[in-house]
């Protein structure tokens, strides 16, 4: 199938590699064209604006910083929708806000074309492998006619409803995860003093049950950086986990709810954030605060 893909980010990146793996005729495109290269050498075709991904392809996949960046690419003079789009289908997978998505769509459709929100739970190794969690939004019609293609890219897609309401689960979702990265910070701090090597005390937090999915995958990487050494490549940012708890913030606050536990989270990462963390694993603000002095 012939499948776009605008956003090369680290996720944008790894879903466009598993698709070419997969035997799709790829085409991409990055603000930063320097991104497209690798993908280029795997065998995509790297364009220069978004319109050229749209005209080249059946489906279209972005996954994009924020809402900003999704009009930008979206509805911008060379942007997806610049052109005729007629009878395509586009899937959004970026984490952003459920309003974000309920004003794109009617612009998707507006050009007589189908459109899917399916923002997606998992970092770059479950996108590489093809087990990320999908949480669709869309019509029936259309969310039948992504399912084939998402399908490949997760071990488990869920259709929560119409537009709007995959982006209100996935922040759902993720916020434990986000809101977990402080708690376990807060709890190395009162384990540090006992003198154990960091990788007996993560051996006993991932046997206990606050051990979560995330802290299993990333105890070895933890470990590393408590030893000063290097951790690897980075799967989820600091920084895209403050942006992300800005969003659930938000999106609690618009529905009524109090989010104090969030708020609190959202305080302690935009500190490791402000003080140049930004690029690193979320999992390093459980080694950054631990140590951290008042």
């Amino acid at each position: 199938m012939r499948i776009g893909v605008a956003g090369l980010g680290a996720m944008g990146s790894a879903i466009a590699a598993r698709l070419l793996e997969l035997g799709h005729n790829v085409t991409v495109w990055n603000r930063s064209a320097a991104k497209t290269k690798p993908l280029a050498v795997s065998g995509a075709r790297a364009v220069d604006s978004p319109r050229e991904v749209a005209a080249a392809s059946e489906a279209i996949i972005t996954i994009l910083t924020d809402g900003a960046a999704i009009d930008a690419v979206y509805s911008g003079p060379s942007g997806l929708l610049s052109g005729d789009v007629k009878g395509k289908l586009f899937i959004e997978m970026s984490t952003v806000p459920p309003g974000v998505e309920l004003a794109l769509a009617p612009k998707v459709r507006g050009k007589a074309a189908a459109f899917v929100e399916c923002p997606v739970g998992g970092s770059t190794a479950p996108a590489r492998q093809g087990k990320l969690l999908g949480l669709m939004g869309a019509e029936p019609a259309d969310a039948a006619r992504a399912r084939p293609i998402l399908e490949q890219l997760c071990r488990k897609v869920e259709h929560c409803g119409s537009v709007g309401a995959g982006s209100s689960m996935k922040l759902a979702i993720n916020l434990p995860l986000m809101v977990a990265w402080q708690a376990y910070a807060e709890a190395f701090a009162i384990a540090r003093d006992i003198g154990w090597e960091p990788k007996r005390l993560l051996d006993l937090f991932v046997e206990s049950n606050g051990a979560n999915n995330a802290l299993k995958m990333r105890a070895d990487m933890i470990v590393a950086m408590m030893e000063h050494r290097d951790p690897g490549a980075t799967t989820f940012s600091i920084a895209n986990a403050v942006k992300d708890l800005r969003t659930m913030v938000a999106a609690g606050t618009a529905k009524g709810a109090d989010m104090p536990a969030t708020r609190a989270a959202l305080a302690a990462i935009e500190e490791a954030d402000k003080i140049g963390l930004g690029a690193f694993d979320a999992s390093r603000q459980t080694v950054y605060w631990s140590t951290r002095s008042k």
